[in-house]
């Protein structure tokens, strides 16, 4: 498998934070508008990246990316590195 390029790192950071907003269910208990928020926030972070790198981007995780196939997109990356 190839090395995944060091810009991929922002991407992968942007993917698990994503999780870690919702794996917080302390946060969407106490304030589902302000886990939306931040759920969005992350989510327009990652589209942001995406048509950063998109001419950069392997086809595989382009299409895990357009799909929203977060997970995928983020075991991509971590596998491309090993």
């Amino acid at each position: 498998m190839s090395t995944a390029s060091p810009t991929l790192d922002t991407l992968a950071e942007l993917l698990k934070k994503r999780l870690a907003v919702i794996a917080d269910h302390e946060l969407r208990q106490r304030d589902a508008e302000a886990h939306l928020a931040a759920l969005r926030g992350v989510s327009e972070a990652i589209d942001a990246e995406h048509q950063r790198l998109r001419s950069q981007l392997d086809g595989r995780l382009r299409h895990f990316l357009q799909q929203a196939s977060y997970q995928k997109a983020l075991e991509w990356i971590e596998a491309s590195k090993s």
